[in-house]
């Protein structure tokens, strides 16, 4: 081949390579996701199987299992120690009866119609420390600056639960800090939580061991106590569909790359044999 010739053919070569490692780089994004479908396949067995257990007491100290697996911790805690995403867990303690100890998350709805979860802090009878509870969703008023009455139980109070892991992060509609101050939350902050003056107390992922504390994890409540709060939490659910449903389009854009690669690559050698066979139409 003669050097006038090799910039073409490099140009003509250059779609080829390209449409060849498009389809090896969606087929592997596609692998990834299978993989990921797999695993998380397993996270919902696992979930499964949690939330089917007989409700147990447990301390507020007990570290969620899936943040300390990722944090490579999970192996060295005892069944004790922990608990999983799901699980089904006895509660017994009195409730924070501060002016504004509860709160209301914002921005939740049920069967079409506005509210909020209502949270309190449950101050557990062994001493533990406090966990976090969502007790339910209320309909919000017409006049959103006046918060639903919600009853609290002054006495010490035993309840069942389902061990839930707050949002990492909430769309918003609130401007930063506008709502955060007061009792309407937009996204669960247990830091912030930890810091008030009626909890103060340090995140139980961060305090030593036989330290009173505040659970890294949120509480939903499932028993049913009179308070008029709708309690229909979904399932926990790991995200499978997710995986599968991405990994479908990885493998459509490799199909759709390897068509279009196929498609050219014929018509690339097409044109060659055509060259080959009227050597008079190259030159002229």
């Amino acid at each position: 081949m003669s050097r006038a010739r090799f910039p073409a053919a490099l140009r003509m070569l250059t779609p080829l390579l390209a449409g060849l490692l498009v389809i090896a780089v969606t087929v592997m994004l596609g692998n990834w996701q299978v993989r990921r479908a797999q695993q998380k396949t397993a996270l919902q067995a696992v979930l499964d199987a949690a939330a089917q257990r007989p409700a147990e007491a447990v301390a507020a100290s007990a570290a969620l299992r899936e943040a300390a697996d990722k944090e490579g911790a999970g192996r060295d805690l005892s069944p004790a120690q922990a608990v999983e995403r799901g699980q089904r867990v006895l509660l017994k303690g009195k409730w924070l009866a501060s002016a504004t100890a509860t709160a209301f998350l914002d921005n939740r709805t049920h069967a079409g119609r506005a509210g909020y979860h209502v949270l309190t802090p449950l101050r557990l009878a062994d001493g533990s420390g406090v966990v976090l509870v969502n007790r339910g969703w209320v309909a919000a008023d017409a006049d959103r600056t006046v918060l639903p009455e919600v009853a609290l139980a002054p006495a010490q109070v035993t309840l069942e639960a389902r061990v839930h892991l707050p949002e990492a992060d909430a769309f918003t509609l609130a401007k930063a800090g506008q709502t955060e101050a007061g009792r309407v939350w937009q996204a669960v902050d247990l830091s912030r939580l930890a810091a008030r003056a009626d909890v103060s107390l340090p995140l139980c992922s961060t305090s030593g061991a036989g330290v009173a504390c505040l659970a890294s994890w949120l509480a939903l409540q499932t028993s049913d106590t009179t308070d008029g709060l709708v309690r229909d939490w979904p399932l926990p659910a790991a995200g499978i569909d997710r995986h599968r449903g991405y990994a479908f389009q990885w493998y459509c854009l490799a199909a759709l790359a390897a068509a279009l690669t196929a498609g050219y690559a014929w018509r690339l050698f097409s044109r060659r044999h055509h060259d080959d066979r009227n050597p008079r139409l190259v030159g002229s």
